[in-house]
C-alpha cells in the first residue's frame, strides 16, 4: 500500500479511508502501520472474525493473535474519545502517521437483497457503503485479499484493491536472475584500462565502464562469440568490476558426483554450489531444469569426499497439491517421506553413477548416502542453530518472507542454505509471486559477497518433458 501515494483528485480529501478485511490481517499483522498519512477503519465483523481465527498452531492463528495484540497496544494508548481516531504513530520512526477507526457503532447499509446478510464478506462490504455515503468528500477503499470479496465490492460501485506492501516487485519479469549476457559491443566500450591476470587457474580481468554500475557481486556474465565468455563478478566499485572466469563443470574431468552441467547455467549453478565463499544460494527454475539434483550432487560431494559438512539436511513445505491424506504414522523422517519422492529420485540417479562399484558397492554407497542426509519437518526448526550442515529448503516458493527467515537465521558457522524453488507453482493461499518467500529473499540478498542466484532456464528431463512444459 506504501507505494501508491495519495492524490487529491475533484476536491477529495487527500487522505483516504482504508476499510480492512481480516485475511490482510491474517496474512501480515504489521499491515496496520503499512498505510503512510491514510486512515484505517475496522468493522467489527474484521475483530470478530480475528477472535474465531486465533486458536492453534498455524501461521494464520500466529498471525491473528499478532494482530489482537497490536489493535490491543494501540486502543489501551489512547486518551480521548475512541470514535474520534485513535492515531496510528507508536514511534518517530513509524511511517503510520494516519488515524486507526474502531466501528462503535451500527452503520445501515442498503445492502441489494441478492446479497444475505449474514455472511462477513458482505456485513464489511455494508460497512464501506455506509461509510462511503457518510463521507463523501474523501476516498473509502476496501482492502482484502479475497478476490471474490474485490469483484462484489467493485460490482456494487465501491472501490476495492488488494493489499500491495507485502510484495516485494510489482512485476515478477524484474525479478534478479543473476545471469547476464553481455552486449556484442561491451569490449570496446570496456576495454580500454583493462587488467588482466591469472590465479589458481583462474583468469581475473578489472575492467570499467558504464554497464559495471549495473552489475552485481556474483553475477554472471556470458558473451557467446568466437571466444565465448563465462565469468563471474567477483568485486564492484563503481564503474570498475573484477571478473573471474568459471570452472567448466561441463567437462567429465570436474563431474560432481558423477553430474556433469548440460547447460551453461547449470554450470554457474555448480559455480556457486561448489563456491566455500558463498553461504546463501537460492535457485530457481521450473520442473525439470536441475536444481534438486546439482544441489544433492554437489551437497554429496562436499559432505562425503571433502569433508566440509558434517551432513545435509533437507527440509520443505508440507502443503498438498491435491487433498490431504489425514496423519501418518511413524517418526518425524517417516512422516516427510511422501513428500520427499523428489529425493529419491535424484537419489536413484546419482547412485547410478557409481559404475566401478558394482550392485554391492552400489548398495554401500547408498547406505552410506542414506546415514548422511536428514529428512527435516519446518515445525520444529524454531530455536535450533546448525552447525557445519548442507540445508537445503525445497518447495521455498511456498514459504512466506516471515517463515523464510526463520530457516535462514538457523544457520551456524560454516553452514550453506540452498533454497530451491518455482514461482509459478504456489500452493499457499494468499501467497503470490511478488510476496512468496522466495522472492523476498532473492532480491533481498542480490549483491551480497557471500551469496548468490541463479534462474535455471532450460528443462533438462526428456524430450517429452520439454514438448509438454512448452504445449501444455
Amino acid at each position: 500500500m506504501t507505494k501508491r501515494k495519495s492524490h487529491s483528485e475533484s476536491g477529495k480529501s487527500a487522505t483516504k479511508l482504508f476499510v480492512l478485511d481480516t485475511n490482510v490481517l491474517m496474512h501480515d499483522p504489521t499491515s496496520l502501520f503499512r498505510f503512510e498519512e491514510h486512515d484505517l477503519f475496522l468493522p467489527i465483523m474484521t475483530l470478530e472474525e480475528l477472535d474465531d481465527h486465533k486458536k492453534g498452531l498455524s501461521e494464520v492463528a500466529r498471525n491473528a493473535r499478532q494482530a489482537s495484540r497490536y489493535l490491543d497496544d494501540i486502543v489501551s494508548s489512547v486518551a480521548g474519545r475512541i470514535d474520534e481516531g485513535i492515531t496510528l504513530t507508536r514511534h518517530a520512526a513509524d511511517p503510520a502517521t494516519g488515524k486507526l477507526f474502531l466501528q462503535t457503532q451500527a452503520l445501515g447499509s442498503a445492502l441489494p437483497e441478492s446479497l444475505a446478510l449474514g455472511k462477513a464478506d458482505n456485513h464489511i462490504i455494508g460497512v464501506v457503503m455506509a461509510l462511503q455515503r457518510q463521507q463523501p468528500q474523501r476516498q473509502v477503499i476496501l482492502v482484502s485479499k479475497d478476490i471474490n470479496m474485490r469483484i462484489k465490492a467493485r460490482a456494487l460501485g465501491l472501490a476495492a484493491e488488494d493489499y500491495f506492501n507485502d510484495k516485494v516487485l510489482e512485476d515478477i519479469d524484474l525479478l534478479y536472475t543473476g545471469v547476464r549476457e553481455l552486449p556484442a559491443d561491451f569490449w570496446d566500450q570496456h576495454a580500454g584500462d583493462m587488467a588482466s591476470w591469472k590465479k589458481d587457474g583462474r583468469t581475473y580481468y578489472r575492467i570499467t565502464g558504464p554497464l559495471c554500475e549495473r552489475l552485481q557481486v556474483n553475477e554472471f556474465v556470458y558473451q557467446e562469440s568466437e571466444r565465448p565468455l563465462h565469468a563471474m563478478v567477483r568485486e564492484q566499485a563503481g564503474r570498475t568490476v573484477v571478473l573471474e572466469t568459471v570452472k567448466d563443470y561441463s567437462h567429465q574431468k570436474n563431474n560432481i558426483w558423477g553430474i556433469t552441467a548440460r547447460n551453461r547455467e547449470q554450470n554457474f549453478a555448480l559455480n556457486l554450489l561448489m563456491n566455500p565463499e558463498v553461504d546463501f544460494i537460492t535457485l530457481l527454475g521450473q520442473a525439470g531444469t536441475g536444481k534438486t539434483l546439482l544441489t544433492l550432487a554437489a551437497g554429496l560431494m562436499q559432505t562425503l569426499e571433502d569433508k566440509t559438512f558434517s551432513e545435509i539436511i533437507i527440509t520443505r513445505v508440507t502443503v498438498p497439491v491435491g487433498e490431504d491424506i489425514g496423519f501418518l504414522p511413524g517418526t518425524e523422517e517417516e512422516k516427510m517421506n511422501p513428500w520427499m519422492g523428489a529425493l529419491e529420485d535424484n537419489l536413484e540417479v546419482l547412485n547410478k553413477s557409481d559404475e566401478e562399484g558394482g550392485e554391492w558397492g552400489r548398495a554401500a554407497t547408498r547406505d552410506l548416502i542414506r546415514s548422511r542426509i536428514k529428512v527435516k519437518s519446518l515445525n520444529f526448526m524454531r530455536g535450533r542453530t546448525f552447525l557445519n550442515k548442507y540445508l537445503i529448503i525445497d518447495e521455498a516458493q511456498n514459504l512466506t518472507p516471515k517463515q523464510m527467515r526463520t530457516l535462514i537465521t538457523r544457520a551456524g558457522p560454516g553452514t550453506k542454505v540452498v533454497c530451491l524453488g518455482n514461482i509459478a507453482q504456489i500452493d499457499t493461499p494468499y501467497l503470490t509471486e511478488g510476496s512468496s518467500g522466495l522472492t523476498y529473499v532473492v532480491d533481498r540478498f542480490k549483491g551480497w559477497e557471500h551469496g548468490g542466484h541463479v534462474t535455471l532456464q532450460r528443462g533438462e528431463r526428456s524430450r517429452l518433458a520439454d514438448h509438454a512444459a512448452e504445449v501444455l
